[in-house]
């Protein structure tokens, strides 16, 4: 029996030396290298190719200039609104939920932003 075990520790021996686990070990780390990199290759997105053409213009610009001064653009977070209670409120133009006026100021219910108005 103890020649069976000598003979079996001598042939493990021959198979596993120190260049044998560095090899080993190196291809290990080389596998689990490639396993990270590889999804992220996988996921990269492509260059969008440019459009061929130019959007045409649908409206021509007005003839007065002073048209488009007579109404302008409202911000939509400074549009007062009533909610369900009947309470005033506006849009939080950090999170977009509602905004309350306290006092002369208008607070976020949600991230806590405020303004003065």
């Amino acid at each position: 029996m103890q020649d069976i075990h000598e003979r079996l520790a001598a042939r493990l021996s021959q198979r596993i030396d120190r260049r044998g686990f560095l090899r080993g070990s190196g291809l290990a780390v080389a596998v689990v290298a490639g396993a990270l990199v590889m999804p992220a290759l996988a996921f990269a997105q492509d260059a969008q190719p440019a459009p061929q053409d130019p959007p045409a213009k649908s409206d021509p610009p007005p003839a007065d200039g002073d048209a488009s001064k007579d109404k302008p653009e409202e911000d939509p977070f400074k549009v007062t609104k009533i909610d369900d209670d009947g309470k005033p409120y506006r849009l939080c133009p950090q999170c977009g939920y509602k905004m309350y006026k306290q006092d002369r100021t208008w607070t976020c219910e949600n991230c806590g932003y405020s303004y003065d108005e």
